[in-house]
């Protein structure tokens, strides 16, 4: 019988005998553009991400509580059922860093996301679609947070 450790130790040699031959796949920050992490607002963030300037638009919504106890864990969502969405992002506009969620998209996948968020302070938090189009359309709520989860 394999015991615990064993099969770790396994799947670590596995794993960086894939490595060495080039066979895991690229790391995320090849996909993901490091503007988009550094951006200080929403049109920073579509701008990022090859989008126009932000449109709001009542095809997009952004979900959460109109007051969340605990900034460390504020659930939030965002959706829309327009055709031919390729990215949905949360923003939350106070945060050191804005972008907080993104998720590609595909005709394939409803473009509806729910996740948890940490908020330092009470803010404006965005769902923004980014289109096939280049279009980036946005809904806001505001989220009062009466405990912070930024180190607040």
């Amino acid at each position: 019988m394999t015991t615990r450790r064993q099969m770790m130790t396994t799947s670590a040699h596995v794993a960086g005998l894939l490595a060495a031959a080039g066979l895991l796949p690229a790391t995320a920050h090849a996909a993901w553009p490091k503007a988009a992490f550094d951006a200080k607002n929403m049109a920073d963030a579509a701008k990022a991400f090859g989008g126009g300037a932000p449109v709001e638009s009542k095809d997009v919504t952004v979900s959460g509580p109109d007051i969340a106890e605990n900034g460390a864990v504020v659930p939030v969502g965002c959706s829309t059922t327009l055709p031919g969405v390729r990215r949905m992002m949360i923003l939350v506009e106070k945060n050191p860093s804005v972008l907080a969620a993104a998720f590609d998209v595909t005709d394939a996948v409803d473009a509806s996301f729910n996740t948890r968020v940490k908020m330092g302070q009470s803010s404006n938090v965005y769902a923004v679609a980014m289109m096939g189009d280049g279009r980036a359309l946005f809904a806001v709520k505001e989220i009062k947070v009466t405990l912070g989860g930024c180190g607040g």
